[in-house]
């Protein structure tokens, strides 16, 4: 999905190109269920999402004789990465509560201090949509959260690859990816 920085962006999308897509698009889909309740106004934004999931299911799951293995092992490794991403993700918001409840602080609380209203306060803590870097560090700052705990460090398997292939070329045995956690 092009890494969408904010929900809103997913009315400017016109399909889904890869199963990454559609298991972050059915993630979203099901967060903004919850979510509507508190902001009603995600409503058009949670009917894209399932339109363009149809479509994509429509386009490369309903003929079954067409289906093959690696597609169902693509899919799942898909599932794998959307999944630790998630738990990345719920990993954060635990922390950031639980420092918000030692200071005695509410996430409204939070968004002022980062300048952000509360719905929206709601969508970063949740990971429907993406803190900014600046959010992050005066998160960091004043709560005291490890960076790590904030910042996702992980990479794709397609941009390990590229670096991997760019390390060998440069012949450097002492340079390597340090991190072995990789999605």
């Amino acid at each position: 999905m092009n890494e969408i920085v904010d929900i809103k962006e997913v009315m400017s999308l016109e399909r889904l190109d890869n199963e990454y897509d559609l298991h972050k698009a059915s993630l979203l889909e099901r967060k903004l269920r919850l979510m509507i309740a508190e902001n009603p106004d995600l409503k058009p934004i949670r009917k894209k999402l399932r339109d363009l999931i149809k479509d994509y299911e429509d386009r490369h799951w309903t003929d079954l004789d067409s289906i093959t293995d690696s597609q169902v092992e693509y899919s799942e490794k898909a599932e794998s990465i959307v999944d630790y991403e998630q738990k990345f993700i719920q990993n954060r918001k635990e922390s950031i509560k639980k420092k918000l409840k030692e200071f005695d602080m509410t996430q409204q609380d939070l968004g002022f201090l980062l300048g952000h209203p509360k719905s929206y306060m709601s969508e970063l803590i949740n990971g429907v949509s993406q803190f900014t870097l600046k959010d992050l560090i005066i998160t960091h700052r004043i709560l005291g959260i490890n960076l790590s705990t904030l910042i996702p460090t992980s990479l794709q398997s397609d941009t390990r690859d590229k670096l991997t292939e760019s390390i060998k070329k440069l012949n450097k045995p002492k340079l390597r990816l340090r991190k072995t956690i990789l999605v």
